[in-house]
This record gives structure tokens, sequence and C-alpha cells, in this order.
């Protein structure tokens, strides 16, 4: 047990210096335009990979609600088996202005996880239109389950009308 959280450590570290290395420098200049919450379906890990669906909710900084389905797949290390979790992200943009749908698209980032029994994990991602969007998490994801997980995270999200 005492290696699973040393190495589930490791895995979060690593994916937070990939994710600093993965950020556009534009990153820093970017506005803050909501919050990206999200209801994770569980799964098992393949190993090498691992996809699992999700129902997300963003809320805009100026109100309102915009609903989208996704899916989270990661390459690289990923043992285990985790039951749903949640997932919030806050949504920057190089501007406030933008249509409703406009989340829709691909992300790709950094993920490290790890989880036994309750666990957390962390997913910063860059994408969207012209991939100009950044999701930098909240807080970390609460999951449970048994999973060791690090590498790299690609989202797809469409949006709900």
């Amino acid at each position: 047990m005492k290696n699973l959280r040393l190495a589930g450590a490791l895995c979060v570290a690593i994916a937070g210096t990939i994710a600093g290395a993965m950020s556009p420098a534009s990153a820093e200049t970017n506005i803050r335009v909501g919050t990206l919450r999200c209801d994770v379906k569980g799964g098992i890990g393949l190993v090498i990979t691992s996809k699992k669906d999700m129902l997300c909710s963003f809320r805009p900084v100026n109100g309102g609600s915009e609903r989208y389905v996704g899916t989270i797949r990661k390459f690289g290390i990923d043992i285990g088996a985790t039951d749903r979790a949640m997932i919030g992200w806050a949504v920057f943009a190089p501007s406030k202005g933008r249509a409703k749908g406009a989340l829709a698209g691909s992300y790709v980032g950094a993920t490290g996880e790890a989880t036994l029994g309750v666990g957390v994990g962390a997913n910063v991602l860059v994408g969207g239109f012209h991939r100009s969007l950044t999701l930098q998490p909240l807080s970390l994801g609460v999951q449970q389950g048994i999973n060791v997980a690090a590498g790299v995270a690609d989202l797809e999200l469409r949006s709900v009308h």
C-alpha cells in the first residue's frame, strides 16, 4: 500500500511537470471565463490506455449554464479500476466573448492520478477553438477504486442543445 501511494504521488508530480511544459505561454494572460464540472463514468485501465464517458456542465462567469457530453482517453500507464469520478476545471480563454457551445472540441494535456479506496487525479488540458482554451484543475478530481495512471489525456467535448 505504501508503494502504491508513493507511485501515485510520483504520477501526479510527473503530470504536473508535463502540464507546465505543455501549457501555452499565453495561458498566463488569458481570462477566466467560467467553470466546467464533469461526472466521469467508472472504468478499467488497460495498462496502456483507458477511455471514459462523461457528462459536463459549464457555468460562465456572467451566469447561465451550458451542457456538454464527452470522452476522456488516457495514454500511458493506467492500471486498475475506478468508480465514477467528479472533475472540475477553471476555463481560461483569450477574451470573455464567446459563442454558446464554444467549449466543444478536442483538448490534450498531462494527467496523473493515484487511487486506493478514495484517490485524487489532475488533468491540465489545452484545446477547443484554435487551441485557445485552457482547462486548469480547480482542485484534484476525486474518485474511488484502485488505480495508478500517468501520461497524456485527450478530451473530446460535444455541446448538448
